[in-house]
């Protein structure tokens, strides 16, 4: 009797595992292959597809996305695709095209940024011009639009894996109502900086679609489109406009460190603060802040820190990924 009790309790165990997403099949000769780009994105993905996928992502944390050209292995991890997921919006052309010269028949690419906004929609700044035709691509780093990135990459991989497709909607449930909670926590911390002070300058036009989504102004970026540094006339001129705006902080990044912003700061008199991210998660992999949702939070509690404001509603951000740890991603070079 007891034999039969604990078997019936270990199945009973599986069951509840399995509806709360954390029970993970091991991957077979039918796991659909899918490759991602850049590391927000790819968590996305992650998140999504958990362990019910094998995942590849191309782009190296910590690189410059804009810039970085594949390599010729590359294609082969491209080749054997099912799926692809792009960000799309001119973001990964060289990793694009090596992806549409090599894929497989069938496999799809997916240009999520495209599908989660129209033209009209389309941001053009300073690192962004339009007369060069390329929008701001950053279009993650509003939490909405990423949750449509979730949502996309959710309709494909149900669409491609039928099997799993009630896990992929279980995945995307949870990772909705953590979206929600990390909107409101936001807009409450920004709302916070005295509304004179919520202005951003950054050293890359990251923040476009995040100013979008919450009140705050960004002044412009430092980089321009050629992601040279700027020049002495620029670098005077928004000496002159940090000093008239009265900004608190002026935000550096992980991924381009500047010592013409750092100058900027040292002589407009605003405190310079580096550790802004885009494309680079924070922590390291396994960590719960590893992920898009622990970027955004990281993220905000600089600025709105930095800004006069008081970060505290975002210690109620659950970071960490909806199937447990990233450590099934494929991210070797």
């Amino acid at each position: 009797m007891t034999r039969w009790l604990s078997v019936a309790l270990c199945a009973l165990a599986i069951i509840m595992l399995e509806a709360c997403g954390a029970a993970e099949p091991p991957v077979s000769s039918s796991t659909l292959n899918v490759v991602s780009t850049v590391a927000p994105v790819v968590n996305i993905v992650f998140n999504i597809g958990g362990r019910r996928i094998r995942l590849v992502g191309i782009i190296p944390e910590g690189s410059d996305s804009h810039t970085f050209e594949p390599a010729p292995s590359d294609a082969l991890r491209l080749s054997r695709a099912d799926l692809l997921f792009f960000n799309g919006l001119d973001l990964e052309t060289p990793t694009l095209k090596l992806a549409q010269a090599n894929r497989k028949a069938g496999a799809e690419i997916i240009l999520l940024g495209e599908q989660t906004i129209k033209p009209d929609q389309y941001v053009f700044d300073f690192s962004f011009p339009k007369e060069q035709g390329h929008p701001n691509p950053h279009v993650w780093m509003n939490p909405l639009y990423a949750l449509r990135y979730a949502q996309l990459v959710k309709d494909a991989l149900s669409r491609r894996d039928a099997p799993n497709a009630a896990y992929y909607q279980a995945n995307y449930d949870r990772y909705q109502a953590r979206i929600s909670v990390l909107d409101a926590a936001i807009m409450k911390a920004v709302q916070s900086v005295p509304e004179t002070q919520r202005k951003l300058l950054t050293y890359h036009d990251s923040f476009a679609y995040f100013a979008a989504r919450y009140p705050v102004t960004v002044l412009g970026a430092i980089q321009p489109a050629s992601f040279s540094e700027p020049s002495a006339k620029e670098v005077a001129a928004l000496i002159e406009q940090v000093r008239a705006e009265k900004v608190p902080a002026i935000f550096g990044s992980e991924v381009f460190p500047s010592k013409v912003l750092e100058q900027i700061g040292h002589e407009s008199g605003a405190r310079y603060v580096d550790t802004l991210r885009d494309d680079e998660l924070p922590g390291k992999r396994g960590d719960p802040v590893h992920s898009y949702i622990g970027m955004m939070a990281e993220n905000v509690k600089t600025m709105v820190g930095a800004l006069g404001g008081d970060p505290k509603p975002m210690e109620a951000i659950d970071p960490s990924n909806i199937p447990g740890p990233d450590s099934a991603v494929d991210q070797t070079k």
